[in-house]
């Protein structure tokens, strides 16, 4: 009974995830509800990003300048302009902000981008799934309920404006897995005869039009 009551306590902390906006370009929405009181401890939720999304380092950097947003990606070097099947998975570790009316409530935002996919057949959308975050404590006074939180292998600080070691610790319950699906528009394989016929044919006018040009108005 005593297992069965530390595990129904420990499950009391609630994750949830949503996609703002529309298109290629989306804001990722992410809150956490402990279940009990951080006590002063850094909050934070580790997200793995499939190879379908990312999240643009400088646009991370520029936001974390005006203090919008505190995260941490690995790694820190990404091909932005990669194609969803040359691409890596991410780990986004972003910091959580206290809400105001409720001590045990956390949330943050981050914007996502899309990668272009391979044409698909039959479907004009490719589905990419992102998985629940795991929710991260880490408490420099204190320490977390020992029935409830383990050490994290985290190789960070307690926040993105500090340098020095940290432990962080993550529960030992996880929260019911949510995944989020994010649905990319994608060229149907149908279309790709087409496609490089009418490509080709632009090509050549356009390349017309400019030795035309070229010939007619240029000084040799």
């Amino acid at each position: 009974c005593v297992t069965l009551d530390v595990q129904a306590a420990c499950r009391d902390t609630t994750v949830t995830q949503e996609l703002l906006k529309e298109g290629f370009h989306r804001e990722l929405l992410v809150k956490v509800e402990l279940g009990e009181d951080a006590g002063g401890c850094a909050v934070a939720a580790q997200v793995r990003l499939p190879p379908g999304i990312y999240v643009d380092p400088y646009e991370l950097a520029a936001l974390q300048q005006h203090n919008l947003t505190k995260a941490v990606l690995f790694p820190d070097v990404i091909d932005v302009e990669a194609p969803e099947y040359l691409a890596r998975a991410l780990v986004l570790l972003l910091f959580l902000e206290p809400e105001a009316r409720c001590s045990r409530c956390f949330r943050a935002a981050v914007p996502l981008h899309a990668r272009y996919h391979r044409p698909a057949r039959g479907t004009h959308e490719a589905l990419v799934a992102l998985e629940s975050p795991e929710v991260l404590l880490c408490c420099c006074h204190s320490h977390p309920s020992a029935e409830c939180w383990e050490p994290a292998e985290v190789d960070t600080p307690c926040s993105s404006d500090t340098t020095g070691p940290c432990q962080w610790h993550t529960t030992k319950h996880r929260p019911a897995y949510e995944e989020l699906v994010l649905r990319v528009p994608v060229g149907l394989r149908e279309h790709s005869s087409l496609v490089c016929a009418l490509t080709l044919l632009t090509t050549g006018l356009c390349s017309g039009l400019i030795l035309v040009a070229a010939c007619r108005y240029g000084h040799f």
